[in-house]
């Protein structure tokens, strides 16, 4: 339910409010030295809860929401009722957020298909007040953690891409790292432990009351069936400040990775490895698997995870040729993915007019293209 508390509209995030107020940081230069000073002594971090709340964030976090709107939360409320909302109750979610007792609330349970048809992937959708408040949160805490993320990682961080990923595993195996260990982590965002992800936020961020914040969003609970259930682990995909948590619990994974000394790419959850031999890959797949189940409480699924050829293998959707100097190519099982969902939208625009049908097609066919513009190997096309 809404919060029901009256309160002055002088508070209001203003969406007409110039400034952004976000950082970004180019993939390939470092960071400014200030700013990596300020990631490694926690400065100013003791007061971070008045720099989230602060106009400029607000407003920058308000037009992000809004431009990706998405489905209501447990409430029913629209990005479209979200304005005239904080109009009338901003000042007291504000004042609820600075004395650290504000109470999120529970994220709507919604499943998709995971890609190829097997299995659901399961999605927690907060609240449009909640997304707000935690991509607000993520507009602070993203220029404290990004500078000293590894170089190697490449999901959800500003100026980096899931092709850039693709380019750099082609460059190893390029190198003379012909095989790969692809590890896959089974149900990675529901299996992260509370206890481990918060004592690694605290490294950076001393604000109890944006500590506090960010573990009553990982223990607001889910709304499944009218019911909700207690989260005792794992962060919901489908939040703004997910992705942020999710590279936090796994920079500890890069971090071993680098002292190694591997030649790595991770996009999020999923990880390559590349190596000479492939008795050397299947050395690292069971020491890394270890470390990942052993230190950080993760579960490596040995199903589909596995020490093999690049060119066997998919990795963000691409694979590439055997060849000394690889050329990508779509992976087949990204193709064949395509293919269905297309005959799918087809089927359904069976007796529809064809001009809007084709309208509604194009955006997904440039999409894919567009996604797969680096291939070299055009015959998918």
């Amino acid at each position: 339910m809404a919060r029901e508390t009256q309160t002055s509209r002088a508070e209001m995030p203003d969406a007409t409010a110039k400034g952004s107020g976000r950082n970004s940081r180019v993939v390939g230069g470092g960071a400014s030295s200030a700013t990596a000073r300020r990631g490694d002594s926690c400065a100013g971090t003791e007061r971070m809860m008045e720099a989230v709340v602060e106009r400029k964030n607000m407003v920058s976090a308000y037009r992000r929401v809004v431009r990706n709107r998405g489905s209501a939360g447990v409430d029913g409320m629209s990005v479209e009722e979200l304005k005239p909302y904080l109009q009338e109750h901003w000042a007291q979610i504000r004042e609820e957020l600075l004395a650290g007792r504000y109470d999120p609330q529970p994220v709507r349970r919604v499943e998709i298909p995971k890609p190829g048809g097997k299995g659901m992937r399961r999605l927690g959708i907060p609240t449009v007040v909640d997304r707000l408040i935690q991509q607000a949160v993520h507009q602070v805490m993203s220029p404290l953690f990004d500078p000293c993320f590894s170089d190697s990682s490449y999901g959800f961080r500003p100026g980096r891409s899931a092709q850039q990923a693709v380019l750099m595993a082609r460059e190893y195996v390029a190198e003379g790292k012909r095989w790969v260990v692809d590890i896959d982590l089974e149900k990675f965002f529901d299996q992260v432990n509370h206890d481990l992800l918060m004592s690694r936020v605290a490294r950076k961020v001393r604000d109890k009351r944006v500590l506090g914040l960010i573990r009553r969003y990982l223990r607001s609970g889910i709304m499944e069936g009218g019911l909700v259930s207690q989260s005792v682990k794992g962060t919901p995909q489908g939040g703004p400040l997910s992705p942020l948590l999710s590279n936090i619990i796994l920079d500890d994974l890069d971090k071993e990775l680098d002292r190694r000394g591997h030649a790595y790419c991770r996009y999020a959850d999923d990880s390559n490895i590349y190596v000479g031999s492939k008795r050397a890959g299947e050395r690292v797949m069971k020491s890394i698997s270890r470390f990942l189940e052993g230190r950080l409480r993760l579960k490596v699924n040995r199903e589909k995870s596995a020490v093999d050829r690049p060119w066997k293998r998919a990795f963000l959707g691409f694979s590439m040729t055997w060849h000394k100097r690889p050329r990508l190519k779509v992976a087949p099982c990204s193709v064949m993915r395509f293919k269905s969902n297309l005959k799918e939208a087809f089927r359904r625009g069976k007796g529809r007019n064809l001009h809007r049908f084709i309208e509604e097609l194009k955006p997904v066919l440039q999409g894919w293209i567009n996604y797969y513009r680096l291939s070299e190997v055009k015959a998918a096309f």
